[in-house]
């Protein structure tokens, strides 16, 4: 019998096991975030076979096409003049009926690589289908959305898989404008890798403002970084400019990096030494060491009351800028209402 697995996977290791050509005979790939499940799937659809044995031994289908009666007969076939046959099922949400892949599961074909493609989310681990893949030796991995604070981090090192570093404000530039969506994301990343020469090993926001076209000067984290400093003029002028530019900025892209930041400043407060810096990277569990000077300047220029205050006021505008409570104010006029009550 196959080696069971269990969920949690990472997609490090599964990266680094197909790299190594130690393939199982069932793969689960599911969740909200598609970019994983495409490069898993990608990867073993370029790599398990050579280009000459897909004709006869790779299947590619979708779940709205296919029963899961078709899928284990197509499965269960042996390879063709290859020591691997590869079936990957696309869009595997859509698949009605999963009970004989339930009984092909607990008994796999060893040279056959199952590929199942969930997204829009996960499969409910208490459905018979996920145990009866952990028996038969299945990865099962769970690609989740990245919060907006873990955007920074996956562009560094995304750049850093090219040997290339990226200045933390331009990867923050990037963040903000671009959002969650990692294909869209990866897009723009892309854009800038290709711009590059042999000589340019660093992204700068000249650099990130050339060719993403967001302003280095006019972006929600300058407007952070000057809401932190109390500076009320570039607050205001950045706000303006956004009024006039909502593409390069707006109240919904804007409130959950304010949130997190007032969400840390106030456990800020509690530290029992935080007038150090390396003291407050430890007690706020901060990725990178220049996050904590931005903490120091809260704490100098907020009292641990106003930053209660800005908390709920944020989950105030957050909730009008869903409708609550709010019939016709404009999503502008809420930001501005948000930074004049934050800096006064």
């Amino acid at each position: 019998m196959p080696e069971k697995k269990n969920t949690g996977t990472s997609y490090e290791t599964i990266m680094r096991d197909l790299k190594a050509r130690h393939f199982s005979p069932i793969y689960i790939l599911m969740g909200d975030e598609s970019y994983y499940i495409d490069k898993i799937s990608d990867y073993i659809a370029e790599h398990v076979l050579r280009p000459e044995e897909r004709d006869f031994n790779q299947t590619v289908v979708f779940g709205s096409d296919i029963s899961a009666s078709q899928i284990v007969d197509s499965a269960k076939a042996f390879p063709m003049m290859a020591e691997k046959r590869v079936v990957i099922v696309k869009e595997a949400q859509n698949l009605k009926g999963t009970e004989p892949l339930v009984k092909y599961f607990k008994q796999p074909v060893v040279s056959t690589v199952l590929v199942l493609c969930h997204k829009n989310g996960s499969i409910d681990k208490r459905k018979k289908i996920i145990p009866a893949a952990q028996v038969g030796g299945a990865v099962i991995f769970e690609s989740k959305k990245l919060y907006e604070r873990e955007l920074p981090g996956f562009i560094t090192s995304y750049f850093m898989q090219h040997e290339i570093t990226i200045e933390q404000k331009a990867a923050q530039m990037i963040a903000d404008h671009v959002g969650a969506d990692l294909h869209r994301l990866t897009s723009e990343l892309d854009k800038i890798l290709i711009s590059f020469s042999e000589v340019d090993r660093m992204v700068t926001p000249e650099i990130v403002e050339k060719e993403i076209g967001v302003s280095k000067d006019f972006n929600a984290f300058e407007l952070r970084s000057a809401i932190i400093q109390r500076d009320v003029y570039k607050a205001n002028l950045i706000t303006k400019y956004f009024d006039n530019n909502p593409k390069a900025g707006s109240l919904f892209s804007f409130l959950p990096m304010l949130f997190s930041y007032f969400e840390n400043l106030m456990i800020a407060f509690y530290s029992p030494n935080r007038s150090n810096e390396n003291a407050l990277v430890q007690f706020l569990e901060l990725r990178n060491g220049w996050a904590a000077k931005d903490y120091l300047t809260g704490l100098r220029n907020y009292s641990g009351m106003k930053t209660m205050q800005i908390i709920s006021k944020i989950r105030e505008i957050d909730a009008k800028s869903k409708g609550l409570d709010n019939p016709n104010t404009a999503s502008s006029e809420l930001m501005k209402e948000l930074i004049f009550f934050i800096l006064h």
